[in-house]
């Protein structure tokens, strides 16, 4: 039997692990956690969610959605444990992170050919190996790859959300309901917390003018000798006050946009609304959605309780912000996810530039897969672009050198419809032509994994 080994317990890792163990493989899977913290991880358990309990979209015309679907049709395990514990959020797949976790944590545990080590390793393995250490990689094993490489590992700053206790929200100011009506119960599945204009934009102005968390010093990075400030974010995670501070009706067009809701106590479309996402499966916390901060703990409490309905909020888990490393994927990777002058070496998740919890997921299977193939002594496989995962691989493998920069999983990545296709306008008539396409693909490629 062939050996694997697998570095970092996080959403990829444990898909990588789990999927070469069942081609037959044995597996070590290397997490650091709890012995080495990260100092955005709160736990010890495999595959925590750090930022949002949501893995997106779940709707069949949505690209999230369509991945989702894909990785169930492949086998992924860990888009089945998020089925598994998920929580009611509209049109999303939202889970109860610790239900999760725990569930994920068991079937690694119990799967005969994974063997789990709670060491950190420190340096890029000689052997056959998946890297997927995530954003959040120790600072021992990020030199390492750095000397692989040859070339400065690339960054950005990823920020988290508060969760607020669902017994300290004002439901005689906020209200149920998911926009446009999507929500699986009557009444909705968001929580909201409704701004007229003039509340609005004093939140606005509160927020710019916050103080901010200063970094850590695992979070800074040092060039020459000289500590380099937090100048490039991650454009789809953007500090809430970085959006406000850009423009101040941003926020209001964006993660507070109010379209689809209606203020039941007004009867009329508030100006702006923050949402809240259940976070757990006793619907005791919930999530400020899109609300990533680095604002410091006191601040965040002042400035949040200005919103209508948070005036007396208490925070399970105040915002944060923290440094995520990925590599220049298009220097040094193929397609397969493996290294471009090694065979037997391979990266998965967020490492690797792909973004969202799903894209993790599914850089893991196809690293899991490939891995436990080319130890089979069979040929790497390449899903076609035309897949959502397959156009994942490839634009972080073909990306631009001059603005390479982690990517979701979104339709404008996938090649264009045949001619009937391009005659479609309609955006969910599109979606759906994608989709068809995609699962065609899709099947033809399980087809293939299953023949060997």
């Amino acid at each position: 039997m062939a050996d694997l080994t697998v570095v970092g317990g996080g959403l990829a890792g444990c898909e990588a692990a789990w999927q070469a163990a069942k081609q037959g493989i044995r597996v070590k899977l290397f997490e650091m956690r709890p012995g080495q913290t990260t100092g955005a991880h709160t736990g010890g358990n495999l595959a925590e969610l750090v930022c949002s309990n949501s893995l997106g979209s779940n709707l069949p015309d949505r690209a999230s959605g369509l991945l989702k679907d894909e990785l169930r049709r492949l086998g992924s395990l860990l888009i089945h444990c998020a089925d598994e514990s998920s929580l009611p959020a509209g049109g999303a797949l939202a889970v109860d992170r610790e239900l999760f976790s725990q569930l994920v944590t068991d079937a690694i545990q119990s799967t005969a050919n994974i063997q789990v080590i709670r060491e950190e390793y420190a340096e890029v393995p000689n052997e056959a190996a998946i890297v997927a250490s995530g954003p959040l990689t120790s600072s021992r094993l990020s030199q390492s790859i750095q000397i692989l490489t040859g070339s400065q590992n690339l960054y950005f700053y990823d920020a988290i959300a508060p969760i607020v206790m669902l017994d300290s929200i004002d439901m005689d100011k906020a209200f149920r309901a998911s926009r446009y009506g999507r929500g699986y119960q009557e009444e909705g599945d968001y929580i909201n917390c409704p701004l007229n204009r003039t509340e609005y934009y004093e939140f606005v102005d509160a927020l710019i003018n916050a103080e901010r968390i200063q970094l850590k010093e695992f979070e800074v990075k040092v060039e020459n000798g000289v500590k380099a400030g937090m100048d490039r974010y991650f454009e789809a995670c953007l500090p809430v006050e970085i959006l406000a501070r850009r423009d101040r009706q941003a926020l209001a067009f964006g993660p507070m946009r109010p379209i689809g809701l209606v203020d039941p106590h007004t009867g009329e479309r508030p100006f702006a609304v923050l949402q809240l996402r259940q976070d757990n499966l006793a619907g005791t916390l919930y999530n400020m959605v899109g609300f990533q901060t680095n604002l410091n703990y006191k601040e965040q409490k002042r400035v949040f309780r200005m919103i209508p309905g948070l005036e007396g909020a208490e925070f399970a888990r105040l915002g944060q912000m923290h440094r995520n490393t990925y590599i220049f994927s298009p220097a040094v990777l193929r397609p397969t996810l493996q290294y471009y002058s090694r065979d037997d070496l391979f990266f998965a998740g967020q490492i690797t530039g792909v973004e969202g919890y799903a894209g993790n997921i599914a850089t893991g299977l196809l690293a899991g897969l490939n891995a436990a193939r080319c130890l089979n002594n069979l040929q790497p496989v390449v899903l076609p672009e035309t897949t959502m995962l397959g156009a994942l691989c490839h634009y972080i493998t073909n990306a631009s050198v001059k603005d390479f920069q982690p990517m979701k999983a979104n339709f404008g990545i996938l090649p264009p419809l045949d001619e009937q296709g391009r005659g479609i306008s309609s955006k969910r008539e599109k979606a759906a032509a994608y989709r068809e396409r995609s699962m065609r693909e899709i099947e033809t490629f399980v087809n293939l994994i299953n023949s060997g």
